[in-house]
């Protein structure tokens, strides 16, 4: 008989911040977007070959990274702590790495999004609104430079 094949799905991750002092609601995220890598090309046009262009792989680009949550209070998140330096102190802390992990049932990593050279971006709100009842979401945008997919 052949193995059954399903399918992966894209709702139970974790994001692992390297950050000093995290807590358990760090790696909890809504939604994560923006693992994406770009190469970039060249043009050159070759003397005495008037028929084409060469077209050759240049530098890579990565995301930005954008990832949402329920809004978490200051000193109850390192990663809510690590933005509020960069965007309150102008202290701007890079991280190594950021991996996110797709889960299985048991929790356990399938695969895994390892990012680099990581810092924040921007760091917003969604709109306060006394009509809707409704998570107050902040989203975070995060630079980085490089992007390393593996299987676990």
């Amino acid at each position: 008989m052949a193995d059954a094949l399903y399918q992966t799905v894209n709702f139970h991750f974790s994001v692992n911040f390297n950050l000093k002092g995290n807590k358990s609601i760090d790696i909890k995220f809504q939604s994560v977007n923006g693992l994406d890598a770009t190469i970039d090309s060249e043009t050159i046009k070759e003397g005495g070959e008037n028929r084409f262009e060469h077209v050759v792989p240049s530098r890579h680009k990565y995301g930005p990274l954008v990832l949402k949550r329920g809004l978490i209070a200051p000193g109850d998140s390192a990663v809510t702590d690590w933005l509020k330096k960069a965007f309150d102190d102008q202290e701007y802390e890079t991280l190594d790495t950021v991996v996110i992990n797709l889960l299985d049932e048991q929790h356990q990593s399938l695969m895994n999004w390892k990012i680099n050279n990581v810092w924040p971006r921007s760091w917003k709100l969604s709109e306060l609104n006394a009509g809707r009842a409704e998570v107050l979401i902040e989203t975070l945008e995060l630079n980085f430079n490089r992007l390393i997919f593996q299987k676990s």
